[in-house]
C-alpha cells in the first residue's frame, strides 16, 4: 500500500518551514549584503528588491557576478556601527515615506540586531527580511503535568488581525528578540504581555532547552513580498506551570489559550493548524519529551537534523 503523496507529515511540516533549497549556490541567485570591514556576507537580497530599493550614497551596489550590496563607512572608521545604522535608518525612512514595500507596511518597527556583524549593527524589524539577515526569536512552551504524568500544553490562537499566520495555533509565548535584549529578557516580557504570566513565576520555572535553526523563503501564504530569504534562530524554553495557573491573553495578539493533550497537539499539527515556526517548536517538544522517537517516527533522523540547519551567516 503506497502512502498519499499529499499527506501531511511531521517532516513535511518542517520542510514547509525550512524551505530554502539545499542545492543552490546563493551567490548565483541573490545579491549578498556586506558591511564595512568585513568580508563575510550578512544577508541575501532578491534582484527585484535591489532594483526597487531607493539606494542612497551610503550603499554601493555591484550588478556583476558575484552581485553584492555593500554598506559604506561614512565615518572613515571613526564610528563604523553608527555609520551603518544611520545608512539603514535613512534608507528605511525613504521606503516608508514612498510606501515601496508591502512588508514594511508604511510603519516603523523595533530595531533588530544584525547578529552576524562584528559590531553592534541594527535595522528595523519589518525591513530586515528584505535584506535577508538572520532573524532571532524566543519561544516558551508552557504545560501542566497531571498526577499520573500526563502532559497538557497551553496553546495560543493568534489574533485574526495579525500580519502573519492570522488565526493559527501558536506556542504559549513567542516574540522577536529586539536589539540589546536577550532571549530570556524576551520571553519574560512576552509572557506577561501575551499570556499574563508574572515575571517571578517565569523566572523561577522557565528552562532553556535549546535552539532551532532553519531558513525560510516567503511564499503564497505570506501577505508581503514573495521569495524573501529569512534565516532564523529560535531559542526555546519549557515552562511547567502549576495546574491552577491559567494563561490569559493580555494584549491584542492572542485570541485565546487552549489546554491541549499531546494527542490533540499532534492532530492539530498534522491538520496544518499551527503557524509554521511554531510547528517546528512543537515537534522539537515532542522529541525532547520522548513522545516522538526513532521507534515510532520513520523520518526521525531527517526531522532531527532539519530542526538544526547550518546557517549561511556568522552566528552570535
Amino acid at each position: 500500500m503506497t502512502s498519499d503523496p499529499n499527506e501531511r507529515t511531521y517532516l513535511s511540516l518542517l520542510e514547509a518551514c525550512d524551505n530554502f533549497p539545499y542545492d543552490i549556490v546563493p551567490a548565483e541567485v541573490y545579491y549578498q549584503l556586506f558591511l564595512p570591514n568585513d568580508d563575510q556576507p550578512h544577508g541575501y537580497l532578491l534582484p527585484e528588491t535591489v532594483q526597487k530599493m531607493p539606494w542612497t550614497s551610503a550603499f554601493q551596489v555591484n550588478h556583476s557576478q558575484p552581485r553584492s550590496v555593500t554598506v559604506l563607512d561614512s565615518s572613515a572608521g571613526k564610528d563604523t556601527p553608527g555609520a551603518v545604522n544611520a545608512a539603514f535608518s535613512e534608507l528605511i525612512n525613504i521606503c516608508i515615506e514612498r510606501d515601496l514595500f508591502h512588508i514594511i507596511d508604511k510603519k516603523h518597527s523595533e530595531p533588530f540586531s544584525i547578529v552576524s556583524a562584528k559590531y553592534p549593527a541594527r535595522m528595523e524589524r519589518f525591513a530586515s527580511a528584505l535584506f535577508g539577515i538572520t532573524s532571532r526569536g524566543a519561544y516558551i512552551t508552557a504545560y501542566t503535568r497531571a498526577a499520573d504524568g500526563t502532559l497538557k500544553l497551553w496553546i495560543g490562537r493568534r489574533a485574526a488581525h495579525l500580519y502573519t499566520s492570522p488565526g493559527m495555533l501558536d506556542s504559549t509565548v513567542a516574540g522577536g528578540i529586539k536589539a540589546g535584549s536577550t532571549p530570556l529578557d524576551t520571553v519574560i516580557v512576552e509572557a506577561d504581555e501575551e499570556a499574563s504570566l508574572p515575571e517571578d513565576l517565569v523566572r523561577q520555572g522557565v528552562r532553556s532547552v535549546g535552539v532551532l535553526t532553519y531558513i525560510s523563503v516567503t511564499g503564497p501564504e505570506f501577505p508581503g513580498e514573495q521569495g524573501l530569504v529569512i534565516p532564523d534562530i529560535i531559542y526555546i524554553y519549557d515552562l511547567e506551570l502549576p495546574r491552577d495557573v491559567i494563561p490569559k491573553p493580555n494584549d491584542d495578539e492572542v485570541e485565546v489559550f487552549y489546554s491541549m493533550t499531546v494527542e490533540e497537539v499532534q492532530k492539530a499539527l498534522l491538520n496544518g493548524e499551527f503557524k509554521p515556526d511554531s510547528a517546528a517548536v512543537m515537534i522539537d517538544f515532542l522529541i525532547r519529551h520522548g513522545v516522538m522517537t526513532a521507534e515510532n517516527e520513520r523520518d526521525f533522523i531527517s526531522i532531527s537534523t532539519r530542526l538544526h540547519r547550518r546557517l549561511p551567516f556568522r552566528t552570535p
